[in-house]
């Protein structure tokens, strides 16, 4: 069975949902207080799976996710950058996006053959301040980015596509905005790593390029603002059991599946 690793601290509030999301997926989950990682980063090489859940670590101080990041570079980057090298899955959602982008592990090398930094590198991209100014709660509409398909996280989303009512999820977040320089962003678009972007119309924080998520180069390390871990089932979509009978997995949950599946079977992309 995949092994799961979830990353919490004070703060965080989703750890148990992914835990959840995991377990439906196949994958035994052990959910994990950064500071005993701190005191045994030996830990993380028993976990083909890691999970950075959202919430508001450390309250957010000084900027969303800030604090956490600071001290996974600090002190656990050796191990990071070594699970990544081995091909380990990763996953952050909202404030684990937050915190993943500051600690370097996104966007991450550009194609898979390519070294990890020996030392955290300097942050690329950020999530800042949504466009509006405000928190914003709600569901947005989701399209595919060129690449998806070579994503373990976003590859099984492909069926679901097409249609904008089933391509759905639920957002909460105040700083959400995703922004890097002009180059960095085109790259990141021309290479098929902005594998899950908010549809035309729908952009609910200003992001450039309308991205929502983007993984690295091996297509193994994943982060996204929007929630999939709250869109488990058809009932938790707005309009409820209208969506059930026949449709499969929903697109929160298949991201999971997926690379669970992906660990379990070996696969690369």
């Amino acid at each position: 069975m995949a092994r799961c690793l979830v990353i919490r601290t004070a703060g965080t509030n989703c750890e148990a949902e992914m835990q959840r999301a995991f377990e439906l997926a196949g994958a035994r989950v052990e959910v994990v207080h950064v500071d005993r990682l701190i005191r045994e980063p030996g830990m993380l090489d028993g976990f083909e799976l890691i999970g950075f859940p959202g919430g508001f670590s450390y309250g957010d101080d000084i900027a969303a996710g800030r604090v956490l990041a600071v001290r996974l570079r600090e002190r656990l980057w050796d191990a990071l950058r070594s699970a990544a090298e081995r091909g380990a899955c990763m996953i952050g959602v909202c404030n684990g996006f937050q915190v993943m982008t500051q600690v370097g592990l996104l966007p991450g090398p550009t194609a898979d053959t390519a070294s990890w930094a020996t030392k955290a590198p300097t942050p690329t991209v950020a999530l800042a301040e949504n466009a509006g100014g405000r928190f914003v709660d709600r569901w947005v509409r989701m399209e595919l980015g060129a690449g998806a398909e070579r994503c373990v996280w976003t590859r099984g989303l492909v069926e679901h596509a097409s249609d904008g009512a089933l391509m759905m999820l639920p957002i909460a977040h105040g700083e959400g905005r995703f922004v890097g320089s002009e180059e960095v962003v085109a790259g990141l678009v021309s290479g098929g790593r902005a594998v899950l972007r908010y549809a035309e119309g729908d952009d609910p924080n200003g992001s450039m390029a309308r991205i929502a998520g983007v993984c690295d180069g091996s297509g193994r390390i994943f982060g996204l603002m929007p929630h999939p871990e709250r869109f488990l089932g058809w009932r938790h979509h707005p309009w409820g059991s209208r969506l059930e009978g026949g449709r499969g997995d929903t697109p929160g949950l298949a991201m999971f599946r997926c690379a669970v599946e992906a660990v379990r079977e070996g696969v690369t992309v």
